[in-house]
């Protein structure tokens, strides 16, 4: 047996060219799926290289925090947002010379200094940076390694602040990487997604894997009659295929390990969907690429056996050159009934969840992707012994198919089932993604941004509208200081603290903004109650502010300050600010209280911005970075998507367009495969006199035509799976048309394949294709 197939193994390497040649085609086809298979077993290593990079580098300090130290340090959160892209930066100030440095730095920036990022600094370097530049007000000193970022693409800075005081840092800590919080638990319905997505991406890799290992089934089955003349049995012709297989598999394998090495190497230079690694994280789980090294040549031998069963090697020819018996069909109608029947016995699914029986999903789904692919050969051989008649080259097309309708459906069934997978989750993406969105209550007709920092000075609220308004695209600027008051003296009986409520200082403008006021001018106050039940009971109200009532501008650990709130203050009826927050308490106008005496008081501002005018929040940005780099400045966003949920769907499309390539490249493999078994034969019909924009068309058609099939099983499969997934959710069909889409990628797959195949065509139907040695 071992020396059948070593002389399979021989026969592939040393048949002359076109054994050589088919060969490599099959290692062509096989490497491009192991490929995406050790990209696959490498996953569990890109998230658990980028969680612990992320753990390394946290800074969420304890409720006590870190005591002052040699070895302790301030830090603030200055993380912002450029084109939409994050900017994650850290102000540090060392209490001591040993203040740790953050991962991936040498040693702590010097004062008024910044290690950036490769990509930030790039970026900074770049015309596409300046606006970015202005924003962060410090000398580049260094760059941050690999230890401390995510990704390679991630925008990340830490600068060294010496103005950054205990008043206005976020903590101190003495280490990074402490104190990391238990994950929450996933939802059931991530943990669905995940499932099914990986179901649909890996699934069509091994029908890849499959497909390429019966490439050159043709001409292998005639010199397998020749073997059979030569005094070879049945079973002896088996295991000779068998060993070509598995040499192409074997081959394969080395060319696709080769590839992925050669791919790791660039990782960190291509961003799919907002995903990228380090080269370093793209490293398969050992168990996961011993499996793949084992699984795809026993599936190469596997395929190859099951095919020889159905073809009698005989010493004068093979009968797969008589007329073929007809497909059946009950068989592969098995799985697609029974995959639904699993995917229902799994339950429903419900959000508040967070787990998942993944075995019976992911058999349901396999069974069913798989009878839709099973199906395609039967159909396909179905509708062309039908078709007659038409345009030349539709005639050499469907003649064709007629003859040997099973390779060219095998090597489009890859697209079928990535095609069907893919539309069954953009129904379920589409269907669930509202369980993953909330309204935020914020309102973004009224402002765009939203700023917020500790005020250092009583005119900040004059100083930050002023720079702001100033800057290209800002149409208004409404901003507030904010502090609390509380009732004096101590708590009373039965009281655990003394009652407290929000004192706003601002001008008219923004006092309308979070209040109904009737009229307003400067020295005016107001008492706002609470919106419709928002917010503490209005009795809190009538025990801290009332008009003629003495409030405490202190907190209980200082010596109090009181201040009086006009007789003549009038009630209003509070709003919610553009950002959602109910807005109660007392009112005051700039000249009925000395904003000097405020307590620790936040500065808040709300920003409208013109939406014509290009980079317009990336300017008023820059303008609030120069009032103060520890602004905060939040987005106005109507609604607000899980991050887990965005997270996932990202991934699960970065894969889906990569598994579409390599099904594209097999597609073209396959075409080309298929023409080199046709040379004899297309230089035959060019020496005859048959145009080659004939045989063109005739490819694109012989194309199409599998394609088109495909397409249309893959758009009922896909709706079947999609609604199948949905009754498990007790979700319904959003949109009925998502296919649309996925059948325009399946038409310019054809489109592609064609065009790249012309060349090999042209080159085909040149004379010499005659010549017999």
């Amino acid at each position: 047996m071992i020396r059948d197939l070593l002389l399979g193994a021989r026969f592939a390497v040393t048949g002359g060219r076109p054994g050589r040649t088919r060969t490599l085609l099959t290692a062509l086809g096989v490497g491009a799926g192991v490929v995406l298979l050790l990209v696959a077993a490498s996953v569990p290593s890109v998230l658990e290289g980028r969680d612990l990079r992320h753990q390394g580098r946290d800074l969420t300090s304890s409720e006590s925090g870190a005591p002052r130290s040699d070895r302790s340090f301030l830090y603030a959160a200055t993380s912002t947002l450029f084109h939409d892209r994050p900017v994650r930066g850290t102000l540090l100030r060392p209490d001591g010379a040993h203040a740790p440095a953050p991962p991936g730095v040498a040693a702590v920036p010097e004062p008024g200094g910044m290690v950036v990022s490769p990509a930030l600094g790039r970026l900074l370097a770049s015309p596409e940076g300046a606006l970015l530049t202005e924003r962060l007000p410090y000398e580049v000193t260094g760059r941050i390694g690999d230890a401390g970022l995510v990704g390679p693409a991630e925008l990340v800075y830490y600068a060294h602040s010496p103005e950054l005081t205990d008043a206005v840092a976020d903590g101190r800590a003495d280490r990074f990487g402490h104190n990391v919080g238990a994950d929450r638990p996933s939802s059931a319905f991530l943990l669905l997604l995940i499932v099914v997505a990986c179901v649909v991406l890996l699934l069509p890799v091994l029908v890849l894997v499959a497909t390429a290992a019966r490439f050159g089934g043709e001409r292998r089955d005639r010199r397998l009659a020749a073997l059979r003349l030569v005094g070879a049995d049945i079973a002896m012709t088996r295991r000779i295929a068998a060993g070509e297989a598995l040499a192409g598999a074997l081959l394969g394998l080395l060319a696709g390990a080769g590839l992925f090495a050669l791919a790791r190497r660039f990782a960190g230079r291509v961003t799919v969907w907002d995903v990228n690694a380090f080269p370093a994280d793209l490293t398969p789980v050992p168990a996961l690429a011993a499996a793949v090294a084992v699984l795809v040549p026993l599936c190469a031998v596997v395929v190859t056996l099951v095919a020889m069963r159905g073809v009698a090697v005989e010493p004068l020819g093979v009968t797969r050159q008589a007329a073929p018996r007809a497909r059946r069909v009950w068989w592969r109608l098995l799985p697609a009934a029974a995959g639904p029947v699993l995917l229902l016995s799994a339950g429903p699914v419900t959000f508040a969840e967070t787990s998942l029986d993944a075995a019976p999903v992911a058999a349901g789904a396999l069974l069913t992707l798989t009878g839709v692919a099973a199906l395609l050969p039967w159909l396909t051989e179905a509708l062309v012994r039908r078709l007659r008649g038409g345009p030349l080259p539709w005639q050499l097309a469907v003649r064709r198919l007629q003859l040997s309708s099973g390779t060219a459906a095998r090597a489009v069934s890859g697209i079928v089932v990535a095609a069907a997978g893919a539309i069954a989750l953009q129904m379920l993406f589409g269907a669930v993604q509202s369980d993953f969105m909330r309204p935020t209550n914020m309102d973004e007709a009224r402002a765009r941004l939203a700023l917020r920092v500790d005020a250092t000075a009583p005119d900040a609220p004059r100083e930050l509208i002023r720079e702001v308004s100033a800057a290209r695209g800002v149409t208004g600027v409404a901003a507030a200081l904010s502090t609390s008051v509380q009732r004096p003296g101590p708590p009373r009986a039965g009281e655990g603290f003394v009652p407290s409520t929000a004192l706003t200082v601002a001008g008219c403008p923004t006092l309308r903004e979070l209040g109904d006021l009737p009229s307003c001018a400067d020295g005016d106050v107001f008492i706002a109650r609470a919106h419709g039940g928002d917010g503490p009971d209005d009795a809190y109200l009538a025990e801290t502010a009332r008009p003629g009532a003495l409030v405490n501008l202190r907190d209980e650990t200082a010596p109090p300050l009181l201040w009086r709130i006009p007789a003549g203050a009038r009630t209003v009826e509070g709003r919610r600010d553009p950002m959602g927050w109910t807005s109660f308490g007392v009112y005051a106008t700039p000249s009925a209280i000395d904003a000097k005496t405020l307590d620790d008081p936040v500065l808040t501002a709300w920003v409208r911005l013109d939406a014509a005018v290009p980079d317009a929040a990336e300017h008023a940005r820059e303008a609030a970075a120069r009032v103060s780099p520890l602004m905060r400045v939040d987005t106005v966003q109507d609604m607000e998507r899980d991050a887990r949920f965005t997270s996932v769907r990202r991934g699960v499309f970065a894969a889906a367009t990569l598994t579409m390539v390599l099904v594209a490249v097999s597609l073209l493999v396959s075409t080309v495969e298929q023409l080199r078994d046709r040379g004899r034969l297309l230089s035959a019909l060019v020496a005859f006199g048959t145009r080659r924009s004939t045989l063109a068309w005739s490819v694109l058609w012989q194309t199409a035509v599998p394609v088109v099939l495909g397409m249309a099983l893959a758009v009922a499969g896909g709706l079947g799976l999609g609604v199948l997934l949905l009754r498990l959710t007790g979700k319904g069909v959003e949109d009925w048309w998502v296919f649309w889409p996925v059948a325009g990628v399946g038409a310019a797959l054809v489109l592609a394949v064609t065009g790249l195949s012309l060349p090999v065509l042209w080159r085909l139907m040149r004379p010499d294709g005659l010549r017999t040695e």
